[in-house]
C-alpha cells in the first residue's frame, strides 16, 4: 500500500506584548508577498508541533515566546492557495522585545492596529480568536 495524500501540518505564533500589540511578520514571498502574516511555517518530520511554532517564531523574528497556550486548529482546505494546509496555531504574552526579519520574512515588527492591515491566509480570523483567548475579549 502507498502512502496516503494528506494535508500539509505547519505551526503559527501569535505572541502579544504587554501594550496588546502583536508581532506580525511582512511575507517576502508569494502567495501574500508584502502582506502581515503570523510567524509560523511547516512542521519538520519528527518535531513537535509547539516546538516548530517555537523554531519558526525565531527564525523569523528573532524573539522568544514563554508560556504559550493553544488557540486552535485551522484546517479549511482552501485557507492557503498552494495547497491544504492545517495549521495548528498558539499563543502567548510576552514582554516586547526587539525584533528583525529573519529567514524568509522581508520584515517582523510589533502592530498596534493589526485590523488595519491587510493579513495573508486567515491570519484575521486566528488574530480574533487569539485575542479572546488572552484577553478575554
Amino acid at each position: 500500500m502507498g502512502k496516503p495524500v494528506t494535508p500539509l501540518l505547519a505551526a503559527d505564533c501569535v505572541l502579544f506584548d504587554e501594550q496588546r500589540r502583536v508581532l506580525l511578520i511582512r511575507r517576502a514571498n508569494p502567495p501574500f508577498a508584502n502582506a502581515y502574516a503570523l510567524p509560523g511555517g511547516f512542521v519538520d518530520v519528527g518535531e513537535k508541533v509547539e516546538t516548530a511554532c517555537r523554531r519558526e517564531l525565531k527564525e523569523e523574528t528573532g524573539a522568544e515566546a514563554g508560556t504559550l497556550s493553544l488557540v486552535g486548529v485551522y484546517s479549511d482546505p482552501g485557507r492557503d492557495p498552494r495547497g491544504h494546509v492545517c495549521s495548528v496555531v498558539f499563543a502567548g504574552l510576552s514582554t516586547a522585545q526587539p525584533v528583525r526579519g529573519g529567514d524568509d520574512v522581508a520584515a517582523a515588527e510589533w502592530i498596534t492596529d493589526w485590523r488595519a492591515c491587510e493579513l495573508a491566509f486567515d491570519h484575521g480570523r486566528i488574530l480574533e480568536d487569539a485575542e479572546r483567548l488572552v484577553f478575554g475579549d
